[in-house]
């Protein structure tokens, strides 16, 4: 049998009543009295102790009006009104760390109301611009401070510096991977990769007009090399990519496919062909290398979405970049420039778009994971072989 609480004794409703009319008539100090009575008899209910708070605010007593809402808050943490008390009193007496404690709470707290009540409107959106200087403030100053060795740092520092102090502050979010098939664990949950971790770049990044000039050809006469590059099965489920389903607004033209070559391609693209090649990528049979053109047209989005496996870096390199395009991997967005390659890690939330007129073409392609040390590299190759060999292995 469910149990419900008692009312308070008679003595505590009376004498609340009594402290709630002696501070309406502006005399706090009998109020005060009133509640410190009506708390006596009923010890459990924060709603008294917020009023006894308010009667030592109005007698100027900010020590025991904040103790009296910390008894409220020993009661019930989600006390919403007790929070933004606390954050107003710490407020005004310069205590910027406590009024920052408190602020958040609150703010936190009304946000998982709803719709927030009028009365309650304006006092949670001066916590919230008290908030939002308060980590102006912070940011500007950690800002300085990194500063100041910003220029000792490799680009893979200064990003992961860039992100801790706005992922402490509150001012972005710190993306996890999500892996849709094989997760290695423990490798670093990088949104980009550094350059440094791939010599190759700068030599593929010379071959741009080239690799350019021969998907300006294919694209002229495609045949069925180019093809929608969402294919959902028969019955699937509407979801994310129901709006690109067979159609060609996001198109792809392949040169390899888990790890097949799509020679008819390769062999209208010798100058593309010949970069891949020189490339030290994964090769799994079945599984790896895949490289293909990828076109976006205009006024096309592709939604965020996260990728297979954190076993492999994908490296894009823009061949026609349009005005209006961009890319995000998961706190970070980029503008592709034509000519300019980078590697990210494709099971962190990204997505990206063509908001332009024109057609968007990047070239994209798979190698390891970076972090990955060859005798690992070569365990993951063993493991899908004997995966295969079993029968057992899952089709693509």
């Amino acid at each position: 049998m469910a149990m419900t609480s008692s009312p308070p004794p008679a003595s505590a409703t009376e004498a609340n009543r009594h402290g709630i009319a002696a501070l309406q008539a502006g005399d706090a100090a009998a109020a005060a009295s009133h509640f410190t009575a009506a708390i006596a008899g009923d010890p459990h209910s924060g709603a008294l102790q917020r009023n006894l708070a308010s009667a030592w605010r109005a007698l100027g007593d900010g020590d025991r009006e904040l103790a009296a809402l910390d008894a409220a808050l020993a009661i019930d943490r989600r006390d919403l009104m007790a929070w933004i008390r606390k954050g107003e009193r710490h407020e005004a007496r310069g205590e910027k760390g406590a009024a920052l404690a408190a602020w958040s709470a609150a703010i936190a707290l009304g946000g998982q109301m709803g719709p927030v009540p009028p009365p309650l409107e304006a006092l949670l959106a001066h916590g919230q611009a008290f908030v939002t200087g308060a980590t102006d403030t912070m940011y500007a100053a950690a800002s300085d401070a990194f500063g100041a060795i910003r220029g000792e740092l490799s680009e893979a520092e200064t990003r992961r510096g860039d992100a801790f102090i706005a992922g402490a502050l509150g001012r972005r979010r710190i993306y996890q991977n999500e892996c849709a098939g094989i997760y290695y664990p423990f490798l670093p949950a990088d949104e980009f990769f550094d350059r440094d971790h791939f010599a190759w770049l700068t030599e593929i990044e010379t071959q741009t007009s080239a690799i350019r000039a021969e998907l300006q050809a294919l694209l002229a006469d495609p045949g069925e090399a180019l093809r929608p590059y969402v294919r959902m099965e028969a019955g699937t489920p509407a979801s994310i990519w129901s709006d690109l389903d067979n159609r060609l607004d996001w198109g792809a033209c392949f040169l390899w496919e888990y790890g097949e070559p799509n020679q008819p391609v390769l062999d209208r693209c010798p100058a593309t062909a010949a970069a891949l090649a020189a490339i030290p990528g994964a090769r799994i049979p079945g599984r790896a290398p895949s490289a293909f053109f990828s076109m976006l047209k205009p006024r096309t989005r592709i939604p965020p979405h996260t990728g297979v496996t954190n076993t492999r870096a994908i490296v894009h390199l823009p061949l026609i970049v349009p005005p209006g395009c961009g890319f995000r991997v998961g706190g970070e967005t980029r503008i592709w420039e034509e000519g300019r390659a980078f590697a990210f890690d494709d099971t962190i939330e990204h997505e990206a778009w063509n908001d332009s007129d024109d057609l968007r073409a990047v070239l994209i392609f798979d190698v390891w994971n970076p972090h990955l040390s060859a005798r690992e590299r070569d365990l993951l190759v063993r493991y899908f072989a004997s995966a295969d060999a079993s029968g057992y292995a899952v089709p693509r």
